[in-house]
């Protein structure tokens, strides 16, 4: 007998495991399926096991049986799971194996990865790996305060991030996840940023898909080093205060023929009818969320991340492409409901439990919705008939507002409704406002490109964009490389021009990032009512002729209130009057400081309102307003006295 011939039938799986994943509710399959180090009737060796229910044989091969599966036969159980298991003796951490899998259908032989992995070989290999993530963690104390930081109405500036492409080495190389837990780390703490966002740092076999077409639904891409690495960088972000976000894709996946795809010869994790199990706009595969252990294995994958790797948070991709059975789809292309509408009860059911599982088990977590449509109560909870999310991609604004950035400021005076329309519904949801790295790919060009005027003009534009974002109720999001107005278009193969910062325009950008994330932080008005009306009042939205709008955002405190005067053309206005409440205010934010590549106009000193009624109160202020600015106000206390108001 060879050192690892020992095989034999043993399992994790309890009769109660059994039931709970035939009935699609056993939420922590990767603690059963999968490959396990274990000890067996004092032997040591790797306990594997693998759905495959319309399989008739199923072996494991690897070097360790120079990929020959006979007498590595696993077995199958008696309980109707259609999981196949068995201990193998010898068999250790770090060991590269597959699943030979011979199918009932046509004789068919696979050879599959684990679903259940934990680690894969590097990519463009295509085998698994037997590991254990003993991962020691040090950020008890960030779990502990998680729940406060990670609320709804605390602030969440987020930095989407591409691991393999925010910093590359002298070689070309990405950085590793131990580098990225010093480099990346230490400068989303600098910027200011509460949170990251990490593209999808699952295993995918094709790196130009940034990660989106996944084939390890338990284990971090091993191009950047091990898991146990890859908690460590967690472990960093934390250290630092910074909540950690991952994409999240159960929408759809590869064809890859080691990946989930006809895994038994059969369509046992999507649909077999093209017409719900085809992406037609990603050339991938739909999961069926009808189908109980598939509902279990995705619900599985999410509580992994939140449980064994302690994310904060998940961002759910394509929401949309789930939610419509007719999505992308010509008339004919597809399959109605039962009571013939075009919605994915099934889709709809999967996101609702996926949501139920994760709020009442990962305290102080948030799941994100990106999700496109009208779709009603996405980021509501599932016992008043939403999906549950926390909060949604306000799309809406994100498109609203860069076409009427790109237009020439002199023609804005007649398109006022595209930036301020986002607020008749911002209220219905719980919206982050995204800048993603969709808005820079597929030759759509970087932000910077889409900014009209000159040289000047251009950043002015930029920076009045990120700081109408800052002043919005929602919450933020970036993509790498627009905080430091990136010049082109991101492509996955190289780092983001750092070297722009050579030049000041550039790192005006940053500072103002930077400031930005800073003043968010420190203003409650900013954050304490993100989600609801009653941190939002206009002042003015309908002065077309100058292009300017201006608001309140307000906080519990009256004291906290904040004034904002957006000035959208590049003429500065002197004499500008806002209606605003008595007493003295003072200018606490100006895009167009020099400190931000600026012209440096401002309101200084401390300035006093008059009692000369406007925008309906009775009280007003006369202000400077900058060229393509936003200014912010905030109320100077009164120390010992009531506040009056003064004439100048």
């Amino acid at each position: 007998m060879k050192e690892h011939q020992y095989v034999s039938a043993h399992s994790l799986m309890t009769d109660f495991d059994s039931d709970l994943f035939k009935s699609g509710k056993h939420f922590r399959l990767y603690e059963k399926l999968g490959s396990h180090i274990i000890e067996y009737e004092g032997k040591k060796g790797t306990l594997f096991a693998v759905w495959a229910p319309n399989a008739r044989k199923v072996q494991v091969i690897g070097d360790f049986n120079f990929w020959n599966g006979e007498g590595y036969e696993l077995y199958p159980r008696w309980d109707g799971t259609g999981i196949w298991e068995g201990f193998v003796e010898g068999i250790g951490k770090g060991t590269v194996y597959k699943y030979k899998i011979h199918s009932n259908q046509e004789g068919q032989v696979l050879e599959k990865g684990d679903p259940f992995a934990l680690h894969w070989e590097v990519p463009p290999k295509t085998a698994s790996l037997v590991w254990e993530a003993n991962y020691k963690w040090k950020d008890k104390a960030w779990m502990k305060a998680r729940k406060e930081r990670n609320a709804l109405n605390r602030p969440y500036a987020v930095y989407e991030v591409h691991l393999g492409s925010w910093k590359r080495k002298a070689n070309g190389q990405s950085l590793t996840y131990n580098e990225l837990a010093k480099e990346l780390v230490h400068y989303v703490k600098e910027m200011g940023y509460t949170h990251v966002e990490l593209l999808p740092i699952m295993e995918h076999p094709f790196f130009g898909s940034w990660g989106y077409q996944c084939t390890g639904y338990f284990a971090p891409t091993s191009r950047y080093g091990t898991p146990e690495e890859f908690m460590a960088m967690i472990d960093a972000f934390h250290k630092a205060e910074i909540g950690v976000i991952l994409d999240w894709v159960p929408s759809h996946f590869p064809n890859d023929a080691h990946g989930i795809y006809t895994f038994d010869g059969t369509h046992l994790y999507e649909h077999a009818d093209p017409r719900q199990g085809y992406h037609p706009d990603w050339s991938s595969y739909i999961f069926n969320y009808g189908r109980n252990e598939v509902r279990a294995f995705l619900i599985s994958s999410a509580g992994f991340w939140l449980d064994v790797c302690h994310a904060d948070g998940l961002r759910v991709d394509a929401v949309a492409s789930m939610l419509y059975l007719d999505y992308s789809r010509k008339e004919g292309e597809w399959i109605p409901n039962q009571y013939g509408g075009r919605e994915n009860l099934e889709a709809i059911s999967f996101l609702k439990e996926l949501n139920e599982y994760v709020y009442a088990n990962f305290e102080g977590v948030q799941t994100i919705a990106e999700e496109s449509t009208a779709w009603p109560s996405v980021s509501r909870p599932t016992y008043i008939g939403g999906l549950g999310f926390g909060m949604k991609w306000m799309m809406g604004w994100m498109h609203d507002t860069l076409e009427y950035f790109k237009k020439d400021p002199f023609f804005r005076q007649y398109h006022q409704n595209n930036i301020t329309f986002s607020l008749n519904y911002a209220f219905t949801e719980n919206f982050m406002l995204p800048l993603s790295h969709d808005e820079v790919v597929h030759g759509k060009g970087p932000l910077i490109d889409r900014m009209p005027g000159d040289e000047w003009q251009r950043f002015a534009n930029l920076r009045l964009l990120y700081a109408y974002m800052y002043t919005h109720p929602g919450t933020k999001l970036v993509f790498m490389g627009g905080e430091i107005g990136q010049t082109t278009e991101w492509k996955h193969d190289y780092s983001i021009d750092w070297h722009l910062l050579d030049h000041a325009p550039h790192r005006g950008i940053q500072a103002l990032t930077q400031s930005l994330n800073q003043l968010y932080r420190q203003e409650p008005a900013l954050f304490e009512y993100s989600f609801s009306a009653e941190g939002f009042e206009w002042i003015e939205l309908n002065d077309y002729h100058n292009s300017v709008i201006s608001y309140l955002r307000k906080g519990h405190k009256e004291s906290d209130n904040l004034a904002v005067v957006c000035n959208f053309t590049p003429v500065v206005r002197t004499g500008y009057r806002i209606g605003i409440n008595g007493g003295t205010w003072q200018e606490i934010f100006n895009s167009d400081s020099k400190d931000y590549w600026g012209s440096g106009v401002s309101n200084a000193g401390e300035l006093v309102s008059e009692a000369h009624p406007h925008h309906g109160r009775p009280n007003s202020l006369e202000l400077t307003l900058p060229p393509l600015s936003v200014i912010i106000l905030k109320q100077v206390p009164t120390k010992g006295t009531k506040k009056t108001n003064k004439k100048k």
